[in-house]
């Protein structure tokens, strides 16, 4: 009799775990809040279950793991940095980990910047591996990339990239490179007739300063224009980015008559045609406006003070612009 009771008790104990497990299964999880969580390489479904209790997204453990072993998705859970949104279930959040949908991180690099500015960005991106000292030397560093040119410069394309935790600047670099590679082909297969460019590398250079002279998508044909005319009629660019660039850390920001005089290989005002490599990376609109320039007959252009530029076809209606626009101040 007493053998009886206790099996009918064991039986309705088991009856209400397994409703009260049941009923949960589709419960919302703990958390109400997003929850960023990662599954380490080679951690086993019982340490995943204890880390989410101890995270706050479960209550409890042990019917985790008995619905991953009746799911079949026990020895499916795929490592990675997930995020948890509030409201999901414990089927829900499995079938995530089983997915390997892991949190996707993002490093912008932007249309102008220098080298040395990219690589700054991605040393403050924390989800990245570092393999790039700020020491690094950007002729090794190519060759550890896979890359034969010897300068860095320009060489990588300006966008948004999007990677899981753990991979390396290495593999962000070498993205970047293999889009620049593609865009600047891609564009130079539908450039115009008669440039004065003998390789892509040259046109990839004039891309970089027309980005660095304006960031006017409006103008960036025009200002090519006649940047391209100076080449043809072997004017020399006379382009203050340029100075710039090639003045390193000597520049304090103000550029001043002496700068100009300076004897550097990217001193358009003293060295006709291009400078020997790029100055920044330009984006798409630079590039096609390189390879694209507009018709016309200007060689001049002055900055208006309001980002764009006043064009002129000599030098005496150029005079006059610098006169209005910036010694004098006028809008």
């Amino acid at each position: 009799m007493r053998r009886t009771l206790l099996l009918a008790v064991m039986a309705l104990v088991a009856g209400v775990a397994v409703k009260d497990f049941i009923e949960s299964t589709e419960r919302p999880l703990a958390n109400t809040e997003p929850v960023v969580f990662e599954i380490a390489r080679g951690q086993g479904l019982k340490d995943v279950a204890l880390a989410l209790k101890e995270a706050g997204v479960i209550d409890e453990p042990w019917w985790l793991m008995l619905q991953a072993w009746r799911e079949g998705l026990a020895r499916r859970l795929q490592s990675g940095e997930y995020e948890i949104p509030p409201g999901l279930d414990r089927r829900g959040l499995l079938a995530l980990f089983a997915s390997g949908k892991v949190r996707q991180h993002a490093v912008t690099l932007v249309e102008g910047w220098t080298f040395r500015q990219m690589l700054a960005a991605l040393r403050a991106q924390p989800a990245l591996e570092h393999l790039v000292t700020a020491e690094s030397d950007g002729v090794v560093l190519m060759r550890v990339l896979g890359i034969p040119e010897g300068d860095p410069e320009g060489r990588f394309f300006p966008d948004t990239y999007f990677f899981t935790k753990g991979t390396s600047d290495i593999e962000i670099l070498k993205r970047a490179h293999r889009r620049m590679a593609t865009v600047l082909a891609a564009e130079w297969a539908r450039r115009a007739p008669d440039l004065p460019y003998r390789t892509p590398d040259d046109a990839l250079i004039m891309a970089s300063i027309i980005e660095k002279e304006t960031a006017l998508p409006a103008e960036k044909a025009e200002v090519a224009g006649v940047l391209v005319r100076r080449l043809r009629t072997g004017m020399p660019l006379q382009v203050d980015p340029t100075v710039i660039y090639g003045l390193g850390d000597r520049f304090d920001g103000n550029l001043r008559r002496e700068h100009l005089k300076a004897d550097t290989p990217y001193n358009t005002y003293l060295h006709r045609g291009l400078p020997p490599a790029p100055i920044a990376a330009p984006g798409l609109a630079s590039l096609r406006a390189a390879l694209n320039p507009a018709p016309g007959d200007s060689l001049y252009y002055v900055a208006r003070g309001d980002g764009g530029h006043r064009f002129s076809r000599t030098w005496d209606e150029h005079r006059q612009a610098v006169e209005l626009y910036q010694k004098v101040g006028q809008p």
